[in-house]
């Protein structure tokens, strides 16, 4: 029988919700691990609704767990309905939505909130001892809530290629440890089962960070 892995979506599109080829990506991986993806997202409003034409925020008002069905193809939980005893590990893909959805990262940083739901369920994956796969923004989360895990978010200095560099700057000032790391790698926390890899934090080809994703999620699989 295939692991049963909690996939955690935070809407759909890059600036207001989930990273789509992202999360696409892990479902794709875990199908060809064997595994088998539950979605959830939780059923609150997004922060807000960007136009992903002009990058800008319009007056609409989307709510995450319907928007997220959509990259789950209607094949999706609540959140609140998570129950850790019946899943092997959590993957959380990135995009804004993990910073503005699920936490308020996006607006404060390290002195950001993590969602209450979404700590939770963090907590009770850490707890049981069970995997956690975060690739792109989603690190943050675990940054803020174990202190002294080991994470990457891709490099810490910032270039064309690492534009969001100053992540892993404030992560460091969290406690963690940051590892840097090219899209194509990996970093595992062995202590705390977390496996992190930067994806679109990276300027790199698409099939680039798609690769990043598939060990990230062999790792997660393997170590359930």
């Amino acid at each position: 029988m295939g692991k049963k892995v909690a996939v955690v979506l935070a809407g759909c599109g890059v600036y207001d919700g989930s990273e789509i080829h992202e999360s696409s990506a892990v479902l794709v991986h875990l199908s060809r691990e064997g595994a088998q993806a539950e979605v959830y997202a939780p059923n609150v409003d997004q922060m807000h609704v960007v136009d992903h034409v002009r990058g800008q925020p319009t007056q609409e008002k989307r709510n995450v767990l319907v928007e997220s069905a959509r990259i789950a193809r209607g094949n999706i939980k609540d959140l609140a309905k998570l129950d850790v005893k019946g899943l092997d590990a959590l993957i959380i893909p990135g995009g804004f939505g993990v910073a503005k959805n699920l936490s308020s990262w996006a607006t404060q940083g390290k002195n950001c909130t993590v969602s209450k739901e979404v700590e939770d369920v963090l907590k009770a994956f850490h707890a049981a001892k069970k995997p956690i796969g975060l690739c792109c923004i989603s690190p943050v989360l675990a940054a803020k809530i174990f202190p002294g895990c080991e994470l990457t978010v891709g490099h810490d200095t910032e270039c064309e290629k690492w534009p969001y560099a100053k992540t892993a700057e404030t992560m460091k000032e969290l406690g963690c440890k940051h590892v840097n790391k090219h899209v194509t790698e990996i970093h595992v926390d062995t202590k705390n089962k977390l496996v992190t890899t930067s994806a679109f934090m990276c300027n790199a080809p698409i099939h680039e960070i798609y690769d990043g994703i598939g060990k990230m999620v062999k790792e997660v699989v393997r170590l359930a």
